[in-house]
């Protein structure tokens, strides 16, 4: 009943938001186009400041970015061995499990038909 309430809040919500855009779009259209000025001299400055920064001079992206991408290959592919032994262990139980159990099913039924 909680989920179906708040689904229902969340989709007139999301309508409540489209009708206002839908309302605001002829105003936002005419607004002249215009460069934030702040924002670009701000991240100007914040990239000469990182620059000045002797370790962050010869900081290659492309060497970081493969280096991460290593790592994160690595773990996946740790990751996947690890799952592939459960596994390997999870189908060795079981074989043994039914090899028991068919021990069994042919006993009781030799039993049986001696039995008779």
């Amino acid at each position: 009943m909680f989920e179906l309430i708040s689904i229902v809040i969340f989709i007139l919500s999301l309508a409540g938001m489209a009708v206002i855009l839908w309302r605001k779009i002829p105003a936002l259209c005419k607004l002249p186009e215009r460069e934030f000025a702040f924002y670009n001299s701000l991240t100007v400055k914040i990239g000469k400041g990182i620059k000045r920064i002797p370790v962050v001079k010869n900081f290659s992206y492309d060497l970081y970015l493969q280096k991460t991408l290593s790592k994160v290959r690595v773990l996946t592919m740790k990751t996947e061995n690890k799952t592939g032994h459960w596994l390997e262990r999870l189908r060795q139980k079981n074989s043994k499990k039914n090899q028991t159990n068919n021990d069994d099913y042919w006993d009781t039924l030799k039993k049986a038909k001696d039995d008779k």
